[in-house]
């Protein structure tokens, strides 16, 4: 995409990162942000900047912040040891949707896994989303497990 750059958050990109919660009302209802969490989300992203198994990104488009994403590389002995990409927290800013920003980090981030030698990609979306999931099919994705997770 044109006038598209990719890449890692900055310290100074977090409230940036975390208002995209905010701007979407799936995850609004279920990761409110108060300033405890704050300091939680500040932690985690040190945590992700210190891990070279894991990324979390900006894209901007003509300079100004447009989206972010985490992308995570995750070894395994199943497969004969390959590895998988995950991608996570894929969000636009709301008044910049529709532009094929989102397309773009997806396509970038699947390049990032090729590069580093994935046998696949993969992501979770919540049921709550079938725009999002038309996307991600488009995209090639396929609903192929059942995902669950269990709150701690």
């Amino acid at each position: 995409m044109q006038g598209l750059a990719i890449r890692d958050a900055r310290e100074r990109d977090l409230d940036f990162v975390t208002g995209l919660i905010t701007d979407d009302a799936v995850a609004v209802a279920r990761d409110t942000v108060t300033g405890e969490e704050q300091a939680y989300q500040r932690e985690a992203f040190e945590a992700i900047a210190a891990d070279p198994c894991h990324r979390l990104l900006v894209a901007e488009l003509h300079g100004e912040r447009a989206g972010s994403f985490q992308l995570s590389f995750i070894p395994g002995v199943a497969v004969g040891g390959a590895w998988r990409g995950q991608i996570e927290f894929v969000r636009v800013a709301s008044p910049l949707r529709g532009r094929g920003i989102g397309e773009a980090m997806m396509r970038w981030g699947i390049e990032e896994c090729r590069q580093r030698g994935c046998y696949l990609v993969q992501l979770t979306s919540d049921h709550q989303r079938p725009a999002a999931h038309r996307f991600y099919e488009r995209l090639g994705f396929t609903a192929s497990h059942a995902g669950f997770k269990l709150r701690l």
